[in-house]
């Protein structure tokens, strides 16, 4: 990356990857003076910003407002980087923050009355690190008594005029004396509904914030999609993009993600939802189960939902199975009672995954579960510049530097390997995380880059198989199995581990990489059925679903999740939802769907 005053942080991550963060990118917040002076301009105009950074701008010149704002996020006072820009010049960022953490620890030994209390010495942002907001493990009950007391967080004067105003201006007020901006409010309130608590408010900008890296975000480029299914799907696909095209974007309604994201029950909350009535175009054979992120922008679920019969989603976070969170959706037809979970159940905290890291764990990093696992890593360079900080601070290093770190850690996924040591997960703890077997990505000559992409792009094996499993009762003797979009066989390995016989799978994967991967699966494994492999869903038609369906009887199941490029939150260049080059791969889905049900009821065109 050149040109960006932060690039030399990420200079040995893959860029170009499907990055699957599942948040939208939204400006870090900064320094929040006098919010209850200025709380009648916050209400009434979405534009206003609760920031000091116009003075900052001032103070270090026009020319490096970018790089102040930079610094200003990271909690550290405009006077601090005035003067280390001042010391290092603007060019050596790295000298910069290195000269700002020792101004930070020099402060830390002065008297509180010295200390420049612009950042985490406020009461506001003491809480904020105290109830570690940021974390994807949040402590429930607390963000829910938040959520019922939103003037909790203000003072006399701003809780009497609040009391006055719409939700939402209170929600924004809220957000503005906890230290976040306007921007930040208003937009988490837009994706989140102008009923969504506190709770949900703060989980959506914080995960906001752990995504926004690089302004810039390279794709490959990539042959336009075809859609070669028969006419009346490719009209049926053209009807939906005009619908579309004439609907007013703030007309569509958005579906609410429920807190907790448990879906229909998970194996720790019981099943939440007991019965549900299916359309009947959902109840006729072959089964079927949709996955892509849940965080998709407005009106994509909506979109999806109709195209697959108007199933309702179930939209789950794998939290609530492993120690990290992986928020999606699935759309499916099948059974939603007597599931049952894989046995030994998984690790769903950091330490129990990780029981190494305990040692090293500091107090004051109190994460207990892991955020969403990308394609990327941090790199070196940050570990080691993290180290170098804490080193200087001693054993009690002052607060902007633990928000400092825990902000890395968080957008990261860093764990403690060491005093004052960090370090980004290996290959293989991410394969258990995601509850695939050991070493299942590894050989047959694929890079480190590429094993964290492919497992970044995956199901999260024990979520998967929780809902599949109500299909070893319904095919004793096995399944044959329409695998679209196939990565590294999540689904494959799911059945396997719930006992379920692969009859035959017909897999469908662009990726050689990830192709060699379940192939080599299926033979350590040992696998008596048939492994039919195919690189291009465009290329599947009803000619070849025919000649297949007609050699061993039909799909028991389809299983797949469409790229998520063009709908996670992260891509700012080319997130065009479902119009998207590579998300529009979902109408192939569909489409190859639709035409295995016309060739099992004899219905082929």
């Amino acid at each position: 990356m050149d040109g960006n005053a932060s690039g030399e942080d990420y200079e040995n991550i893959d860029w170009d990857t499907e990055d699957e963060l599942e948040i939208e990118n939204i400006t870090p917040s900064s320094c929040s003076n006098g919010v209850a002076h200025n709380v009648q301009a916050i209400v009434s105009n979405g534009a206003a910003i609760v920031s000091n950074g116009e003075a900052s701008s001032s103070a270090a010149g026009s020319s490096n407002s970018k790089l102040v704002q930079h610094f200003l996020g990271m909690g550290f006072s405009e006077e601090m980087i005035a003067k280390a820009i001042k010391e290092n010049g603007e060019a050596n960022t790295e000298s910069i923050l290195e000269s700002l953490l020792t101004y930070g620890a020099l402060a830390s030994e002065e008297s509180p009355d010295e200390r420049n209390s612009c950042h985490l010495n406020s009461p506001q942002q003491q809480q904020f690190v105290d109830n570690d907001h940021l974390s994807s493990d949040y402590d429930e009950s607390l963000l829910a008594d938040l959520s019922d007391s939103d003037d909790s967080w203000s003072g006399s004067e701003i809780a009497e005029t609040s009391n006055s105003l719409p939700k939402h201006e209170k929600a924004i007020l809220s957000l503005a004396n906890m230290g976040y901006t306007v921007e930040e409010a208003s937009a988490a309130i837009d994706r989140c509904g102008p009923e969504a608590s506190i709770a949900e408010l703060t989980d959506f900008i914080c995960a906001a914030q752990m995504a926004k890296t690089e302004d810039v975000f390279f794709e490959e480029e990539k042959p336009k999609i075809s859609f070669n299914g028969s006419l009346k799907k490719r009209k049926l696909y053209e009807l939906e993009m005009r619908k579309r095209k004439k609907r007013n974007p703030e007309d569509e309604e958005m579906i609410r993600l429920p807190n907790p994201m448990i879906g229909f029950g998970t194996p720790t909350h019981g099943n939440v939802i007991t019965h549900r009535t299916l359309p009947d175009a959902a109840k006729a054979p072959p089964y079927f189960y949709y996955e892509n992120v849940a965080l998709a922008p407005k009106g994509v679920w909506d979109t999806i939902s109709r195209f697959l019969h108007d199933v309702e989603p179930e939209f789950v976070d794998s939290k609530y199975f492993c120690a990290a969170a992986r928020k999606r959706g699935y759309i499916h037809n099948l059974p939603i009672t007597n599931r049952f979970p894989l046995l030994p159940l998984p690790p769903r905290t950091i330490s129990d995954a990780l029981p190494l890291t305990k040692r090293w764990w500091p107090e004051w990093d109190k994460r207990t579960k892991l955020n969403c696992l990308q394609t990327v890593i941090g790199s070196a360079k940050l570990t080691d510049r993290i180290r170098k900080a804490l080193e200087k601070c001693g054993d009690n290093p002052p607060e902007h530097v633990q928000k400092y770190v825990m902000d890395e850690c968080r957008k990261w996924n860093l764990v403690w390997v060491g005093k004052n040591k960090l370090a980004p997960l290996e290959p293989d703890e991410v394969e258990m995380l995601l509850g695939f077997p050991r070493n299942h990505t590894r050989g047959g000559g694929i890079s480190r880059t590429d094993r964290y992409k492919s497992l970044g792009n995956s199901f999260q094996v024990d979520t998967v198989a929780y809902h599949l499993s109500v299909l070893k009762d319904i095919f004793p003797n096995g399944i044959n199995m329409l695998s679209l979009f196939s990565g590294i066989g999540g689904a494959e390995v799911a059945l396997h581990r719930l006992g379920i016989r692969l009859k035959n799978v017909v897999s469908v994967e662009i990726s050689e990489a990830n192709r060699d991967i379940v192939k080599s699966w299926w033979e350590q494994t040992n696998q008596k059925g048939n492994l039919i492999h195919f690189s291009d869903v465009t290329q599947v038609d009803g000619q070849l679903l025919q000649r297949l369906m007609f050699s061993f009887g039909g799909f028991d199941l389809i299983v797949g999740g469409s790229p998520c490029n063009n709908l996670a939150g992260s891509n700012r260049v080319s997130r065009d939802g479902l119009e998207g080059e590579q998300s529009s791969l979902f109408f192939d889905y569909f489409r190859i769907m639709d035409l295995v049900k016309d060739i099992m009821n004899n219905k082929v065109e």
